[in-house]
């Protein structure tokens, strides 16, 4: 009896689970609390954030300001002393928005804040003056199919969730246009208003005839819904004079501090410097390429030299195309050749509010990894990794392979300033964009430092 005993004593004991070894060393941890408090007390990059946002206003695809921002930008990393700076050419869609207005004539006067959407065409010269009809989904568009033609097509489609209810920006007008309409116009796309029309891209479909499409308030979208419930002929008239230039060049930011041990193997963050024409950019996605910067810049400063090379990129154009995202993808895949030396990809293009961690896409090694990474973020409470995360931007590298992570931030106020005249510095606090930069560089940081390379 007591060998049998002794012998289950020795198998608890040999085959008890055992505790993963941990990737932090006591020096991480020390400098991550020396990165927290210099990002948690520093100036600097709010100042720059809002220096860029009052000098140079919206960043918008084809725009001087957008050109203009970029040389501040890469003139003041150089002096930042980073390794590497530079940048990349790439050719981006040109559309301009011109004079536009949008008037309900009946069953009365006044005038609807409105915006075109990106691509749309123009309307004739004289505008569009139509009757309208009003449905909530393309589902209630086709039971109403024979009654279209001719009309200008309103699409009040409650705000539920972004994926949901952005698909009537982006196809409305081809639906639309499928029936006979001859324009369209959408509620727009924001679960709170006040007055404030929200633009974005939209598309066209080849075949279909194109008709100029354009976002108006949530409040006039719901006063046309209650005039046309009660049986009132609406009519609007639309004035649209857009135009879609030859594509232009901007540029894509680089700057790297260069790895001690690994230089090879690459950990790559940012954001898009891209903004809509409207607004100045701040959340979306200023703020995020400012912080990316600012989390880097606070390594090299603090002399912090991690055994990877961190990389910070500035993509360009990513609201109508992500064409920035795909050159850099390009560029990494055919002429660098450093797909397979890319560790990690991260993002911020999900506004710089509260921060609360990363969601993030890849093995479940690098997940225990990270999530333990995230434990050093305690003492500002944004550490926590999720399943699931990326961005439009490191999409391509992703698709590749590379893990990827996009920032997750306290979103409840986001689609309040998206794509409008809102999107301003005063909608934003100084210690949540702190802890932004400061959460962005300690997982930067620690992943580029560890001995074990992130594992795919």
């Amino acid at each position: 009896m007591k060998l049998f005993a002794t012998i289950l004593f020795l198998m608890a004991f040999l085959f008890q689970p055992t505790q993963a070894q941990s990737e932090l060393e006591t020096e991480h941890k020390e400098n991550a609390k020396v990165i927290i408090e210099k990002a948690m007390n520093s100036n600097l990059a709010w100042e720059r954030l809002t220096y860029m946002s009052d000098t140079f206003g919206p960043r918008f695809p084809g725009a001087e300001s957008l050109e203009q921002a970029i040389d501040w930008i890469v003139e003041t990393m150089e002096k930042d002393g980073f390794d590497r700076v530079w940048t990349q050419p790439v050719m981006v869609p040109n559309w301009k928005r011109n004079k536009e207005s949008a008037t309900l004539i009946s069953p009365r006067k006044k005038d609807l804040p409105m915006l075109g959407l990106g691509g749309s065409i123009a309307t004739p010269e004289e505008g569009i003056s139509a009757e309208v009809i009003v449905v909530k989904s393309f589902e209630e568009l086709e039971k109403v199919s024979d009654q279209v033609k001719g009309k200008i097509v309103l699409f009040n489609a409650e705000f539920t969730s972004y994926g949901r209810t952005v698909q009537y920006r982006l196809n409305g007008a081809i639906e639309a246009s499928k029936h006979g309409a001859v324009a369209s116009l959408i509620r727009s796309v924001t679960p709170y208003s006040m007055q404030t029309p929200h633009t974005g891209v939209m598309y066209y479909e080849d075949g279909i005839k194109k008709i100029p499409h354009a976002a108006i308030t949530v409040e006039d979208a719901m006063l046309i819904q209650r005039l046309y419930d009660q049986g009132d002929k609406i009519e609007v008239h639309l004035e649209m004079n857009a135009e879609t230039m030859p594509d232009a060049e901007s540029r894509n930011i680089i700057a790297e501090i260069e790895g001690t041990e690994y230089p090879d193997e690459i950990i790559v963050l940012g954001g898009h410097i891209d903004s809509w024409d409207v607004g100045e950019g701040v959340m979306d996605d200023g703020g995020g390429s400012i912080a990316s910067w600012e989390a880097v810049r606070l390594m090299n400063e603090l002399g912090i030299k991690p055994k990877r090379t961190i990389r910070v990129v500035l993509w360009t154009s990513e609201e109508v195309g992500i064409q920035g995202g795909n050159e850099y993808h390009r560029w990494v895949k055919e002429e660098e050749q450093s797909l397979e030396n890319h560790v990690l990809a991260m993002e911020s293009d999900a506004g710089v509010f509260d921060p609360l961690g990363f969601g993030f896409t890849g093995s479940d090694e690098a997940f225990e990894i990270l999530s333990e990474i995230g434990g050093l973020l305690k003492p500002i409470e944004s550490g926590e990794v999720t399943r699931g995360g990326g961005g439009a931007d490191i999409g391509p590298l992703m698709q590749d392979g590379i893990p990827g992570m996009g920032l997750v931030v306290d979103g409840s106020r986001y689609f309040w300033y998206h794509h409008t005249a809102a999107d301003t510095i005063d909608k934003l606090d100084k210690e949540d964009f702190n802890e932004c930069v400061a959460t962005m560089a300690v997982f930067a940081y620690a992943v580029a430092d560890i001995d074990k390379r992130l594992p795919r």
